[in-house]
């Protein structure tokens, strides 16, 4: 082979390499690009599913303030007017479902029958919970850090204790103009969608209430005496396996003096 012909070939191979280094890199990018547009999309994902469940908690937090002020989705109060057509028998608590107390004259008898059984709930109202109060980090069952009648909120759950949307208000899931709220409106498993639970806590005792005597006497000087406050619990389950928001809050109806 002459001089050129070596010159040629070796032209080929070094065009071919560099083709292939090329192609590699080529390559490489691509997948760098669809790995990162892979994980945006599962970031966006996630956050998108995370906000879907936190409002549906906030929903259910401000349906069980309807649910212990004794009002309907509308706003109208329970005691004025039928249900709506169509409605549970269980909207504005009636057909025997318990009623919500409202005076600490009626706490003693009323949180001894909700002690007494096994969530220490009844149709979402709760007397207060036994050992730590955050039971959504309860220790598993069996192990030594778990305290006795120390409850969790997946055996709640599982109890069918709590409340779902509307179910004591009323509310709709959605209309023709409206359509339904998708983890409000799911409701195929225990955890699925949301729930909502109402402690009930004697208001001005040191123990189990919240706050002091002294504290609740400085509320009398403002012409307010609420006498039972209500701590609620809201869970919402997203769309996604992992997706869980739990929002507490507390609920006092204050007594004016008129």
């Amino acid at each position: 082979m002459t001089s050129a012909g070596r010159f040629r070939h070796r032209s080929r191979g070094a065009a071919l390499l560099t083709v292939l280094v090329f192609s590699m890199l080529s390559m490489l990018l691509a997948l760098w690009a669809a790995r990162t547009a892979w994980y945006g999309e599962l970031v966006v994902g996630n956050d998108a599913d995370y906000q879907r469940a936190f409002e549906a908690a906030e929903a259910l937090l401000l349906d069980a303030e309807l649910d212990i002020r004794g009002e309907r989705a509308d706003g109208r109060p329970c005691a004025y007017g039928g249900l709506p057509r169509g409605a549970s028998s269980k909207v504005c608590r009636s057909g025997g479902t318990t009623k919500i107390p409202l005076e600490n004259a009626d706490l003693p008898a009323f949180l001894a029958q909700l002690s007494a059984q096994p969530q220490r709930c009844i149709d979402a109202l709760c007397a207060k919970r036994v050992g730590r109060q955050d039971i959504w980090n309860a220790p598993a069952r069996g192990t030594a850090a778990r305290q006795a009648g120390e409850q969790d909120l997946f055996a709640l759950i599982r109890a069918g204790t709590g409340a779902r949307y509307g179910q004591y208000t009323g509310a709709q899931l959605g209309d023709a103009d409206r359509p339904a709220h998708p983890i409000l409106a799911d409701r195929g498993a225990a955890e699925a969608g949301g729930w909502y639970w109402i402690e009930v806590i004697p208001y001005t005792d040191s123990k189990p209430g919240l706050i002091s005597n002294a504290a609740a006497q400085q509320l009398e000087l403002v012409g307010l005496s609420p006498h039972v406050v209500y701590r609620i619990t809201a869970v919402a389950f997203g769309r996604k396996p992992d997706t869980l928001v739990v929002l507490e809050q507390s609920y006092a109806r204050p007594r004016r003096k008129d």
